[in-house]
């Protein structure tokens, strides 16, 4: 269990709010790091580990035209696939990891090609606009080193959108339930 996981159960049991993951390369290790932290049923859904690629059109919604001309190492597939998680598993947030562990490229993608992304509640309504955020990493190492830096880097990148939502007032209060200052 990571100090980012606990942080995310954490923010996420104050603010009331759910979570659901779609994972590709990560092969289900970032709902495992989220799921091995005391209290996470409180704020987590459920997971799509979508490793084939039709699986990411067929669960998650993302465009199939997409799929065909870029594959599924884009970050727009990574943002697609946030959304489509969020919305299938009636979530708050959805997270959403993509890319090339190796040892052989995909998709025209060298190996540690990844893209993280976080669909925040926001852009929840159908047909709504993107709210979120994607990132691109370039990881070296072996298979994984690059599998788990990305479930850090995706854990990592929510905790940004959810700290960049919280105001003032509410940071305040947070600080204050867990006796800070």
């Amino acid at each position: 269990m990571s100090s980012r996981a606990t942080e995310v159960v954490r923010l996420l049991t104050v603010r009331g709010e759910t979570l659901a993951v779609a994972e590709s390369l990560t092969g289900g290790l970032v709902a495992a790091e989220i799921t091995s932290v005391p209290g996470a049923s409180k704020v987590f859904r459920g997971s799509v580990t979508a490793y084939a690629t039709e699986l990411k059109h067929r669960l998650l919604g993302v465009d199939a035209t997409l799929l065909a001309q870029r594959g599924a190492v884009d970050p727009q597939v990574a943002a697609e696939m946030a959304v489509g998680v969020r919305k299938a598993l009636g979530a708050d947030w959805g997270i959403a990891t993509t890319g090339v562990a190796g040892p052989d490229p995909q998709d025209g993608q060298p190996v540690g090609t990844v893209f993280v992304a976080v669909a925040g509640p926001s852009g929840r309504g159908a047909g709504a606009s993107w709210d979120g955020k994607t990132a691109q990493l370039r990881l070296n190492g072996g298979r994984a080193e690059i599998r788990m830096e990305s479930v850090r880097s995706v854990l990592a990148l929510l905790l940004e959108r959810i700290a960049g939502e919280q105001t003032g007032n509410e940071r305040a209060q947070d600080t204050e339930r867990n006796g800070g200052f």
